[in-house]
């Protein structure tokens, strides 16, 4: 299986995407608010293909061209997108240093949406340890992830002797871990994150629940054991690019809906998912689309959605 395995065939122009059209993104039952809600993206994608190799990323795909942030603030023009977070792009592993000091260097500046950054890395690899303290005391740094879902993760990957211990030394250090992997392997992170208590982790894009599966039960399952941990939060982003090429946001409901009930409004964050978002959807569109599915919500749970839980976890300033 490949990475994000759902996206093989996406190859489609994002304008195709049809979202249903609603009222102001943030409003509350139709009650139209006077300023736009604030957004943290906690999960802002960035790739300079001039300086790095994604193995993953083919050659026929629409996102095989380098993103950078100036393509990232046109993305969100208009969106009152104020921070943003890096995470990881899986490059070559022989880059993770590179990678790392890129974007670190990027958020140093202080003059872009960019404030912290979840990078890359191998908790299993001996020299891990080694690999952290390189970074340590950068006030920028906040977790770390790998990929769980490509071909050389094989299912319980995540729960050898080695993986479990790299992930404990996250928590002793005040990092956290991203947990992206197949849905049928939530089961796997629930051992992990039992195994590592003093470690925060965040589930991303509602653990890939399936949209348009008959059957979600094992999945919701999975979720709720997972949600009954208070060391994990979820990201809600990333299914968008299962959709089909006629979509709405009623398609996306179900499996955002189940995560937001199921984690509860204090422990969900927006993520954009950028630009692997726009296989299937505008950034705006997307925006668009999850304000519709949460507009029936209170206008406090919308602002600890897409801004002030991101704010906390993160600590950001």
């Amino acid at each position: 299986m490949k990475r994000r395995e759902f996206l093989t065939g996406a190859a489609v122009s994002a304008a195709a995407a049809t979202v249903a059209s609603a009222a102001p993104v943030f409003n509350e039952q139709g009650a139209k608010q006077p300023a736009a809600q604030r957004i943290v993206d906690t999960h802002v994608h960035l790739w300079d293909l001039t300086r790095f190799r994604l193995p993953w990323l083919e050659k026929n795909s629409p996102l095989a061209r380098s993103h950078l942030i100036k393509d990232f603030r046109t993305a969100t023009t208009g969106l009152n997108v104020v921070k943003g977070v890096y995470m990881e792009v899986d490059v070559d592993p022989k880059q993770l240093v590179a990678e790392a000091e890129y974007v670190l260097e990027i958020c140093r500046q202080g003059n872009t949406p960019l404030v912290a950054a979840v990078i890359g890395g191998r908790p299993a690899a001996e020299d891990f340890g080694k690999y952290l303290q390189r970074f340590r005391g950068n006030r920028h740094l906040k977790g770390v992830r790998q990929v769980l879902h490509n071909p050389s993760a094989k299912a319980g990957f995540c729960l050898t002797p080695g993986f479990v211990r790299g992930v404990r030394l996250l928590g002793a250090q005040g990092l956290s871990f991203d947990l992206c992997m197949r849905p049928a392997e939530i089961g796997d992170a629930v051992k992990l994150v039992e195994s590592c208590k003093d470690t925060r982790f965040i589930l991303d894009h509602c653990g890939n629940g399936p949209v348009y599966a008959k059957n979600r039960t094992q999945w919701q399952r999975d979720m709720q054991a997972l949600a009954r941990m208070n060391n994990v939060v979820c990201k809600i982003s990333g299914i968008v690019v299962q959709a089909r090429k006629e979509w709405t946001a009623k398609d996306l409901a179900p499996v955002i809906n189940h995560s937001l009930n199921t984690f509860g409004p204090d422990r969900v964050m927006f993520a954009g998912d950028w630009p692997v978002c726009t296989l299937r959807a505008t950034y705006r569109q997307w925006v668009e689309a999850l304000g519709t599915i949460v507009s029936n919500r209170t206008a406090a749970d919308q602002r600890k959605l897409f801004h002030d839980n991101a704010i906390r976890f993160y600590g950001l300033n």
